[in-house]
Order: structure tokens, then sequence, then C-alpha cells
């Protein structure tokens, strides 16, 4: 879930520092800040369970499944999201030297809820990250 405020745009550096100590999560849009607010019940066990499933499926293997407090950046739109879960092949690659973004998922998925599904088709993903709930870069 997601909450528009008025818009202000940051720096990239203003906004994580804002991250490092905010008791929510924002995703950073290029400049514009977008605060993140707690999922559902259902929301919550849906990506529970895919975690577990992909967790035990992917045991014994290069890649490890990592959920929605890890950020993705994507540099080239200046973009920082939180998709629900990702999956890493082998190493993570991290943007600047940090521990929070991460640079090279290779599944990004997305649990869609009626108050976040436009949002997650559309302004979050926009055209660069296309339409699907699921995506692989």
């Amino acid at each position: 879930m997601l909450t528009r405020s008025p818009t202000k745009t940051l720096s990239l550096e203003e906004y994580r520092n804002l991250e490092t100590s905010a008791e929510t999560k924002h995703e950073y849009h290029d400049g514009e800040i977008i605060e993140m607010t707690g999922g559902s019940i259902n929301h919550n066990r849906l990506v529970r369970n895919l975690i577990r499933l992909l967790d035990n499926a992917l045991r014994k293997t290069i890649y490890e499944v990592f959920p929605s407090d890890l950020r993705l950046w994507i540099p080239q739109y200046n973009r920082g999201l939180y998709p629900d879960l990702m999956i890493i092949a082998g190493e993570p690659l991290f943007s600047d030297n940090r521990n929070d973004e991460i640079l090279n998922p290779c599944l990004i998925i997305e649990v869609l809820s009626p108050s976040t599904s436009s949002y997650d088709r559309g302004d979050k993903n926009t055209s660069q990250l296309g339409e699907l709930s699921l995506w692989i870069p």
C-alpha cells in the first residue's frame, strides 16, 4: 500500500538519509518520495507463503530469496523500490557500497491487491519494467 504526499523532491543522498532513520518505507522516483504503508493480513500471508515455497524450492542452488525490506535500486531510471520479494542469483550486487540497495535481481514478484494494483502495474513499474506483476530483468 502507498500514500502520495505533497510533491517534494529530494536528492538521492537526502532520500537515503531519510530511509536510514524512517519508521516507514518510502520509494524514490527520481526525486519524488512515495510513502509505503503496511499491507493487509492476506497480502502478508501471500508474501510469506511465496517466500517459504521459493526458499524451499531453491535450497542448495545459487538463488536466494529476499523480502521487501531490501530496496531495489534501478540507476538508469533513478528509482528505489521495495518489491514484495526478489530472487538473486549468486552474490548480491549492491549500489554505492550500501547493504540495503540491490542491483541484480533475476526475478521480482509483486503481490497485487485492490488498493495497489494500478500503482504496481502503472506508476511503480511504468514502461521500464513492464505491466506484469512478475518481472524478470
